[in-house]
Formats: C-alpha cells, sequence, structure tokens
C-alpha cells in the first residue's frame, strides 16, 4: 500500500527538562503538553549523600546542571527547564536566577526553574497571599517559605508531610488532605502552592480549586506552563485557573485567619524548627518510610 501521502510525522517543538535523580513523574509532565511540542528528559547523575539541604545544592551545582544541559543541546530544544523545586529555590532569588543563567549558557537557549516559575505564575495570576502545602521536612519546608517572602509575597499558612524519599508514591487523598489543613476557611490565603516536582498533582488540582474557591498551582504545572510560555504556546490543563483563564474565579471572601503551619502530626509553632513526626500513617503508599528518615531534613 502507498502510503507516500503522509509525508512524515508532524513537525515538533522540543522542551528540554532536567530533572533530579529520583524524578519519578514523567507521564505528569507530559500531561500538560499539547501535541506539538515534545519533551526531552535528562536527569542529574545519583548521589549517595544523606538526604538533606545540601544534597538539593548538590542537584543543583551549575556545573552539574550546565552538563545535564549538554546532553540535549544535540536535540536542539528551543528552552530548558530545570523540573527541581528546592534545588531551585534553596539558593534563594539570586540562586535561583544565577541556575538559569547557567543553562542558558549552557545551551543558548531560554531557561526556567520551577521556583522561577512559581513566582511568574504568582504574578500572572496577581497573588501576594499564599498558602503551602510541601512534602518536605520542616527545614526545607521553612527554605521555601524565605524564597517566597525574599520575593514579597506573604505565606499565610502552610502544611508539611515530612518525607525523605518515595515522595511519589503520595495519593490524592494525601495532597488534598494537607491541601485543606494549609487552607482550613475560605478567604485565609488567595493561592495554595503545592511544592515538588515528585508530587503527583494533575488530577487533583481541579478538585481543589473547586473547594478552596481559589487558584491551586503546582511545581510541576508551574514549570510545564512557564517553559510552554516561552515557546508561544499554552499548557494544557483544563479546569486549572493557571492554564485555563475560563477557570479562574473571583477573590474569596476574606477570612480572619493568621498564619499557620501544619506538620504531620498537627499545628507547629512557626518560630519552632524542631524535627517532625511520620506522615506514613495517614498516606497509603508511603508507608515504609521509617520514622528516623522523616526527621532528616529533605528535598525532592
Amino acid at each position: 500500500m502507498d502510503i507516500s501521502f503522509l509525508g512524515g510525522p508532524a513537525p515538533q517543538r522540543g522542551v528540554g527538562m532536567v530533572a533530579p535523580f529520583d524524578f519519578a513523574l514523567d507521564r505528569e509532565l507530559w500531561r500538560w503538553v499539547p501535541d506539538d511540542v515534545s519533551l526531552h528528559m535528562t536527569r542529574t547523575p545519583f548521589v549517595p549523600v544523606e538526604v538533606s539541604l545540601d544534597l538539593a545544592r548538590m542537584v543543583s551545582e551549575h556545573e552539574t546542571l550546565g552538563e545535564a544541559v549538554r546532553t540535549l543541546n544535540a536535540i536542539a530544544p528551543q528552552t530548558v527547564a530545570y523540573a527541581c523545586t528546592s534545588g531551585s529555590f534553596v539558593g534563594g532569588i539570586a540562586g535561583e536566577r544565577a541556575l538559569c543563567e547557567a543553562m542558558t549558557w549552557a545551551g543558548a537557549v531560554p531557561s526556567v526553574t520551577t521556583s522561577g516559575a512559581l513566582l511568574d505564575a504568582l504574578a500572572e495570576l496577581g497573588v501576594r497571599r499564599v498558602a503551602l502545602v510541601t512534602p518536605y521536612t520542616v527545614s526545607v519546608t521553612r527554605a521555601l517559605e524565605a524564597y517566597v517572602a525574599e520575593a514579597g509575597v506573604t505565606v499565610t499558612g502552610c502544611a508539611f508531610m515530612g518525607l525523605t524519599r518515595h515522595i511519589w508514591r503520595v495519593p490524592y487523598r494525601g495532597v488534598a488532605d494537607m491541601a485543606r489543613r494549609a487552607v482550613p476557611v475560605p478567604g485565609a490565603a488567595e493561592a495554595l502552592f503545592i511544592s515538588c516536582t515528585n508530587l503527583p498533582t494533575y488530577d487533583v488540582i481541579p478538585q481543589l480549586e473547586a473547594e478552596l474557591r481559589i487558584p491551586v498551582i503546582s511545581a510541576n504545572q508551574v514549570t510545564m506552563w512557564a517553559a510552554l510560555r516561552r515557546l508561544g504556546t499554552r499548557a494544557v490543563g483544563p479546569y486549572q485557573a493557571l492554564t485555563d483563564p475560563a477557570a479562574r474565579i473571583g477573590p474569596a471572601v476574606p477570612g480572619a485567619a493568621g498564619p499557620a503551619v501544619v506538620g504531620p502530626a498537627g499545628p507547629v509553632d512557626p518560630a519552632v524548627a524542631g524535627p517532625v513526626g511520620s506522615a506514613a500513617a495517614e498516606m497509603p503508599g508511603v508507608a515504609d518510610a521509617a520514622d528516623t528518615e522523616q526527621q532528616q531534613e529533605g528535598w525532592t
């Protein structure tokens, strides 16, 4: 049969993606991608180091990221994204900008990081008061709070899970429970950010937006939204306020709730940065994470 009339595959534009070595949600990233765009994934080398903020710094070293970007140059992506939240906020705003410069220099294309995309998304939505959900331990969560505050955005509440590994196994129910703790009453925040590119969020975002009546953005969502915007195209995310303007709602009724920090075992004094307990009992699929590991500093 003559199939010459098909002419070959449709032209594709490429987005290069650099992720940490333990990233497990490639398919989730693809769900935000339109048909005429391809993702080209690469990962940083495995590092057998204790999980900590120091490890977050190691996987975001300029030399490490530059080498990862250079592995993508042969397929000529039109933009490059670093899909790691903690690795891109651990150095503050100046550190995040330096990461973008290092990746751009290595690939000669525009670059974006997850944490830089977060600030862009908050600006796009006009958000100055945000609640946070993280799978991290308290120390890594504090670093995210400091990064957001440095950008002039007020953190109104925060819930964290205290995990140090296997974050991709957290079910949607666990994410939703943390979101409700971070935004306990309507008007407590103007938006909710769910951190960590290894935490699944695609399907839970519309549900939480309908329930909380505020935009809900996540690490993978903002990464893909920002990367695709640099190509002049839109992310595919129906019923998500960031990617679908028709899904945006008016501001929630202001509430009287003050800042709240909720750990895996309940409320935590924002002034206390001590160890946290295990969240495994509340989250099926992560029960194999030992209590001692929950008390370490985590990253993803």
